[in-house]
């Protein structure tokens, strides 16, 4: 768990304080708000591309549904597919980490060469590779067990699970250096004097050392994540319609910007929502940084 000093520090720091009340409100908004709102906002109607307004803060689109509504729902994806992923990234990032810097020798310089080889492999190729070749056989499976809520979402499923397996290289580059810096100190060698169990020495005396490091880079990968699905989105690649996420939003929006008229609203909400989002995250996790960086110096 983290020091209480280190989580103090943070509560001292004005832009980490204001970072972590944004981002838990853009959440609550984010999950609450289409279930808070009319249902009628998010359906087609003959208000199209009507400017913000009391009745539409953020007005409309090309088919008449409210921009506010849409930006709510596709910050539910957006944040969901960020969070899931960056768990995945942190699931195996972490483990991957803490078997090389622990094990060392050969075990440690084959597990990084696998590191450096994925390194190497084309972010965009490998998710294009998998949703062409798992989406339509996890709706079937999906379809058969009769889990329709994953047969709409298997796109998002396939997303979640990509974008984790990708992120988690520098996590596990992260934890291995700090691994093969901790496990000399004394509280390990005196833990295998006592003959417990390597599994027990990874998980109950290395893993909790590393907390805060994890928690940092963890607040790092969220945005990272959230940032290639809104690209894959706004290119067509990731979440497909009638489901929207910011990415898509902004793909929207940057179509209906035109010389003759600009509807500026569908550009400038979405994208506002997501970069004040990710700026919060890389501020809190820069706080995060420098209360452990002051602990550790």
């Amino acid at each position: 768990m983290l020091d209480p000093r280190v989580i103090q520090r943070v509560r001292t720091n004005p832009a980490a304080v204001v970072s972590a009340v944004f981002l838990a409100a853009m959440a609550l908004a984010c999950v609450a708000g289409p279930w808070v709102l009319p249902a009628s906002l998010g359906e087609p109607s003959p208000l199209q591309y009507a400017p913000p307004s009391w009745e539409h803060p953020f007005g409309t689109d090309l088919n008449g549904r409210d921009v506010l509504y849409r930006v709510l729902a596709g910050g539910r994806i957006s944040l969901l597919v960020g969070i899931c992923g960056a768990a995945v990234a942190l699931f195996i990032g972490t483990t991957w980490g803490l078997v090389a810097g622990y094990a060392g020798g050969r075990v440690d310089a084959l597990m990084m060469r696998v590191v450096d080889v994925l390194y190497s492999v084309p972010r965009l190729i490998f998710i294009l590779i998998a949703i062409n070749a798992f989406n339509a056989g996890l709706q079937d499976w999906a379809s058969s067990l009769g889990w329709e809520w994953l047969v709409g979402s298997s796109r998002i499923a396939i997303l979640v699970v990509t974008l984790g397996v990708i992120e988690w290289l520098t996590m596990a580059r992260i934890v291995r250096g700090q691994v093969l810096s901790l496990k000399e100190r004394q509280f390990v060698t005196a833990a295998l004097a006592l003959g417990q169990s390597h599994p027990r020495i990874l998980f109950r005396h290395l893993l909790p050392n590393l907390a805060g490091i994890i928690l940092i880079y963890l607040t790092l990968t969220i945005p990272a994540v959230i940032i290639d699905e809104s690209f894959l989105s706004f290119l067509g690649l990731g979440i497909q319609a009638p489901q929207a996420s910011w990415g898509s939003l902004l793909s929207d929006g940057a179509g209906a910007i035109n010389p003759l008229r600009s509807f500026w609203w569908l550009l400038v909400f979405p994208a506002a929502a997501m970069a004040s989002t990710l700026l919060a995250l890389n501020f809190l996790g820069d706080a995060l940084r420098d209360a452990i960086d002051t602990r550790t110096g």
